[in-house]
């Protein structure tokens, strides 16, 4: 493979929308483009099919009016038909310059989904690619399936490929649309057909039924394609299309590849496309993940300290990313050293080893402490001269159909009792409301929430224990934001929200009050 600049296209917005369940109002998709285009950098971006929707007409507007104002124009291409000028006449009267004309790459889908011969097929290509021309559109065309079509009908697809140079055509682009090729097939037909015209440009388009979409991309990387397309996420219809991310990451690490895109921003496009569809990821996905920098055996995090004896390229500053040490059973000193070190706490021998105890305790129940629950462990674990706590004597919430619901809350804090009363959007919202009044008055910080997660065993019945892990960012003045998890178990909800929210409470108190105070 020469070191050539490969090209990407992201169709997060068209083919990724095809996944069950995803579809982007228009604000939303012109925020993912802005990111893609002016941050990621990717060099296309494929928005939407043609003739959808006039709702999709609207969005599509929405973003080639910021893309005219901004140069961005030329970077818009809509996946188009065979059908001479509606496509290109929806396509133009939108003021996007390039459409992806979707053709059929196989000899079985022109005969039993067409019920054409390749002959009369390549006679209406013809005239849609003329009409575009003479309407100044530029136009790629898709070989849908195109990898049934090398393996059982290869002359189809050559034949096709050679009608293809007869025409004003920038891109030829050869998606494995039901996800069947493995890395060697693709090495091997991408290469035949790149070695037979070597001057054409050739797109790869992955699909990851077999989860090896990824894979399949740097095998034609290697072969010589000279553009791979991508989703945010992998997202897409069934087992989704080619990570960008993961593309990224692989082709430049093992291929030396060179891109446009910005590997810092990948991180963000992820995490926005993941809020924005509501599809979330797992916590294993490579690059994204949650969990991908996170180190949770001891033995690891010691060759860390060490001399960085367990890392690899794939380090987490790439893609705007920070290591971390997970803490658990399988934990050693060397894990509570760099979280503590994370965090900027000094504790003693004794207290390091009291603290590491309680975590490996927490292990062998299968909970998993990271650095954000440390502050909490530190303070739960670890009694203070001032120790004052807060507590909550009682709390109802009364939840009622078609109505707001109501919190009474009275709480107890330097030996002064309060009540408060409010309205909320459910019930832990109502009690949030009560207990905001009471931290303004006892002058305690209030912690911004900034994920909810509400989970009960697999397999619970309606009775099991429902467990609330709440992640805060505390915001006090002169000091960088601290990020905190709380957990509640409670039988209920609403209440393991409440036993989390307590924790922090007392964590604000036991720890940043008292560290100010103590400063004073």
């Amino acid at each position: 493979m020469n070191n050539k600049l490969i090209e990407i296209m992201d169709t997060t917005l068209r083919d990724g929308e095809q996944m069950q369940g995803v579809s982007y109002p228009a604000e939303e998709k012109l925020s993912i483009s802005k990111i893609l285009l002016t941050e990621v950098k990717v060099d296309r971006l494929e928005v939407t099919s043609a003739r959808v929707s006039e709702g999709e007409k609207i969005s599509v507007q929405k973003m080639l009016d910021w893309a005219k104002e901004t140069q961005y124009a030329d970077k818009f291409e809509i996946l188009s038909f065979v059908d001479k000028n509606k496509s290109v006449d929806w396509v133009k009267s939108l003021g996007v310059q390039c459409i992806n004309l979707l053709t059929k790459g196989s000899l079985k889908h022109c005969t039993e989904q067409l019920k054409k011969t390749l002959e009369q097929h390549i006679i209406d290509i013809q005239a849609t690619v003329l009409y575009a021309a003479d309407n100044n559109i530029t136009v790629n065309v898709y070989l849908e399936d195109f990898s049934n079509g090398i393996k059982t009908s290869p002359s189809y697809v050559y034949s096709m490929i050679d009608a293809l140079l007869d025409l004003p055509v920038k891109r030829i682009m050869l998606p494995d649309t039901l996800g069947i090729f493995n890395p060697f097939e693709t090495y091997q037909y991408i290469s035949e057909v790149v070695n037979r015209y070597p001057e054409v440009h050739f797109d790869f388009h992955a699909h990851n039924d077999y989860g090896l979409a990824t894979s399949n991309a740097m095998a034609a990387v290697k072969a010589g394609i000279k553009g791979i397309h991508g989703t945010v996420n992998g997202m897409g219809e069934r087992a989704g299309n080619a990570p960008l991310d993961e593309i990224i990451a692989s082709c430049k690490d093992f291929l030396l590849a060179e891109f446009n895109v910005n590997e810092k921003k990948l991180y963000k496009i992820s995490r926005m496309v993941e809020t924005l569809s509501g599809q979330k990821m797992a916590a294993n996905k490579p690059i994204y993940g949650k969990n991908v920098f996170t180190q949770t055996a001891g033995i690891h995090a010691d060759g860390d300290k060490k001399g960085n004896l367990y890392g690899n390229q794939l380090i987490p500053e790439r893609f705007d990313r920070k290591r971390k040490y997970a803490l658990g059973k399988l934990s050693g000193k060397a894990n509570l050293e760099m979280s503590l070190q994370e965090l900027s706490y000094e504790l003693t021998e004794a207290e390091k080893s009291l603290l590491l105890k309680r975590i490996i305790e927490l292990g062998d129940k299968k909970e998993v402490v990271t650095t954000e629950d440390l502050p909490y462990l530190i303070s739960d674990i670890l009694e203070t001269p001032r120790n004052i706590p807060f507590t909550i004597i009682h709390s109802s919430i009364n939840s009622t159909y078609d109505l707001k619901s109501i919190a009474a809350v009275q709480c107890s804090y330097q030996g002064q009792i309060l009540d408060a009363y409010a309205h909320g959007d459910g019930g832990y919202d109502a009690f949030m409301n009560a207990l905001k009044q009471i931290l303004q008055k006892f002058q305690i910080p209030i912690p911004l929430l900034l994920d909810y997660e509400i989970s009960i065993p697999p397999g619970g019945k309606t009775d099991a224990l429902t467990r609330a892990v709440i992640t805060w960012q505390l915001n006090l003045e002169n000091q960088d934001p601290k990020i905190i998890t709380t957990r509640g178990v409670n039988v209920d909800q609403n209440i393991a929200a409440i036993e989390a929210t307590i924790k922090v409470i007392n964590l604000i108190i036991n720890n940043y009050i008292r560290q100010i105070d103590e400063k004073l």
